[in-house]
């Protein structure tokens, strides 16, 4: 349904230092399925759903690659074809829906003018924002409440209903539950999953947290410093990580859900600094702070590689 191919994209403002947010990304996201993207702050995950919604800013530059979706290449949209498919096609839940929802206006309306924007919901659109409000376990009179009047996880799930008004193919959830308390978190996950079951929506779901992806999807790709470093089956993810970065990040996640069980023990970490984009390594973008590098990884960058069926990675360890 959507297929990413070996999309390079450059920041180029006009003044400040170039900085390549993708290299060589590669991704398909087949109908119906659910695909997680995992890696740290600045790795490049919210640039690729930006590409695939078509909302990166007038300075960036594509180097190479291709994005299509229902086969027709995204690149060679105008932005008239872009409003079409926006909304109705591929849809975006937020970060932080403080942000995206409009504090003037009535939520129920604001979900209402998804709906007129794609000439959808007939004669009662309000009737239809009502619906969409109890499809996200909100009552049909929250239509007429305003976004300060909730609470966090209301407005999140008022930016869902946004989202799957017109029943997209294609859902991004860009860190939707990063800024709620594990509890709501927890019901925001769930409320997605009931939502996928019910209408055989596609998800690509964006976390730096691999526990937040667990359960959800079934397959996780791996980012770091702008590249897909490694892509598998959520259960191949957890159980037998291949990257060193992916290694990490899962006993990382592994540790913080033990919670409190070794109080007195300390805390393993991820050595180093997140690469800089403005200046990147000549080799292995993750060299310099892995605990596995070999001598090759100084001087090339490695390309993928694949150990196993449905299994790659970029790492000179499997270069067999």
């Amino acid at each position: 349904m959507a297929e990413i191919e070996g999309l390079t994209v450059t920041y180029a403002p006009v003044r400040g230092v170039p900085i390549r947010a993708l290299s060589g990304a590669t991704l398909a996201i087949h109908s119906g399925q659910a695909i997680g993207i995992l890696g740290e702050s600045g790795c490049g995950k919210s640039t690729l759903a930006a590409a695939i919604l078509g909302i990166l800013p007038m300075y960036v530059r594509y180097e190479s690659g291709r994005i299509f979706f229902r086969g027709q290449d995204l690149r060679t949209f105008s932005e008239a074809d872009w409003q079409r498919i926006r909304g109705c096609g591929v849809s975006l839940i937020g970060q932080d829906p403080a942000l995206s929802l409009n504090p003037v206006m009535r939520v129920g309306d604001q979900i209402a003018e998804v709906l007129r924007a794609h000439d959808r919901g007939g004669s009662n659109r309000k009737g239809a924002a009502e619906h969409c409000l109890e499809e996200v376990g909100l009552p049909r009179e929250t239509y007429y409440a305003y976004p300060h009047q909730l609470s966090g996880g209301q407005r999140q799930r008022v930016a869902i209903a946004q989202a799957i008004a017109c029943r997209p193919a294609l859902v991004i959830a860009d860190e939707a539950t990063s800024k709620l308390d594990p509890e709501t978190q927890a019901e925001i996950m769930a409320l997605l999953k009931e939502i996928r079951g019910r209408h055989d929506t596609a998800f690509l779901i964006i976390s730096h947290d691999p526990l937040v992806l667990a359960g959800f999807v079934e397959r996780i790709a791996v980012m770091y410093a702008g590249s897909i470093v490694e892509e598998g089956s959520t259960a191949d993810i957890f159980q037998r990580p291949l990257h060193p970065y992916t290694e990490t990040l899962v006993a990382l996640a592994k540790e913080a859900a033990l919670g409190t069980a070794n109080r007195g023990a300390r805390l393993m970490t991820l050595p180093g600094e997140p690469a800089n984009p403005t200046r990147l390594p000549t080799g292995c973008r993750f060299e310099p702070r892995c605990q596995e590098r070999m001598a090759v990884c100084s001087t090339c960058d490695p390309q993928d590689f694949t150990p196993g069926p449905d299994r790659r990675v970029r790492c000179f360890k499997y270069d067999n």
